[in-house]
């Protein structure tokens, strides 16, 4: 099973998000600060970090930033989920190296988790 490293600080969010990944077969793990989120990043193996950009204290760009600056992580595939919508913000996730930018009002949480899964390349 394919482990998961949902980063959000909104507690309904993670509720949500989580239960709609468990649902969907994934190992969830979660972590609600920045900090927390680089530390289970390097103590756990992780197929991808789901990643929000507004965050207490160390947000999400320093997050990627911290990823894909390091030797052992720079492959770990990350997607960016945010209301951060502008097209800035986009393009500065896609070119700090998230795999996807997916903006929380376009999509449901089951679409998400589609996103996910063909990211992945898991078949229904």
């Amino acid at each position: 099973m394919k482990k998961i490293l949902l980063v959000e600080d909104d507690p309904f969010l993670v509720d949500i998000y989580e239960t709609k990944l468990k649902e969907s077969g994934f190992v969830v793990e979660v972590a609600n600060q920045g900090e927390v989120a680089l530390t289970k990043i390097r103590e756990n193996k992780v197929d991808l970090v789901l990643l929000d950009i507004v965050l207490p204290r160390l947000d999400g760009w320093e997050i990627l930033r911290s990823i894909k600056g390091d030797k052992q992580l720079k492959d770990l595939k990350v997607i960016i989920l945010s209301n951060l919508g502008q097209k800035e913000e986009v393009e500065k996730g896609l070119e700090l190296g998230a795999a996807k930018y997916l903006i929380k009002a376009h999509y449901t949480p089951t679409e998400v988790v589609e996103e996910i899964k063909k990211y992945l390349d898991i078949k229904k």
